[in-house]
């Protein structure tokens, strides 16, 4: 190969990694901007997606789900919480759903005012149950909850199942230092471009 030849290839993929670069910086940006935007309005029912869960105590990240949760249950945002989460491993007493459930009858949400599911495992799979339920409780609007890195693909997801989703993060998270959070992201950014496959699985 000529040095000519080689400049040119050595130009092409310089400018193919600015490319690479830039639509990473974009997709990040995207990510953060959609986590950090709140969107909580009126809605039919509060979503609170599942993390995991110790036995019958929610893990730090999940309680702060729930918590946000009850917040805009008490400020009148929604008459109804959806929890979702299924059983975190074999030999499991309680699925993260029932933990929240727990959780939220300890702190006076009367028992009429929570639906569950005890089936889902991953993201897609807590929106395909808690959709199932907002089917036989004639629900349309709901708010969903979750970590701020993480809402942009919960919404995503739920938009593809064809519910009428708004957002609202946890205002808190366990995801606080630098080194979490980016791990996190960069689990996000890999989840993104997953997605973008039909033949990909949703987590």
């Amino acid at each position: 190969m000529s040095r000519r030849a080689r400049v040119g290839l050595a130009g092409w993929l310089w400018r193919l990694c600015m490319l690479l670069a830039a639509w990473l910086l974009c997709v990040t940006a995207w990510i953060v901007w959609v986590g950090e935007r709140d969107q909580a309005a009126k809605a039919d029912a509060i979503i609170v997606l599942g993390a995991a869960a110790y036995d019958a105590k929610p893990s730090p990240v999940f309680e702060e789900r729930i918590r946000h949760g009850l917040d805009l249950y008490r400020q009148g945002y929604a008459p109804l919480l959806i929890f979702t989460g299924g059983y975190g491993g074999t030999g499991a007493r309680f699925s993260e759903s029932q933990v929240a459930r727990r959780y939220a009858l300890k702190q006076g949400v009367p028992e009429d005012a929570i639906l569950i599911e005890t089936a889902s495992r991953t993201t897609r799979q807590n929106l395909v149950e808690a959709r199932l339920l907002m089917d036989q409780h004639k629900l349309h609007r709901v708010i969903i909850v979750s970590d701020p890195l993480h809402m942009a693909r919960a919404l995503r997801l739920a938009r593809e199942l064809g519910i009428d989703a708004l957002a609202s993060s946890t205002p808190s998270t366990r995801f606080r230092s630098f080194h979490t959070s980016w791990k996190f992201l960069v689990q996000e950014i890999y989840f993104f471009h997953r997605d973008m496959f039909p033949s990909a699985n949703g987590s």
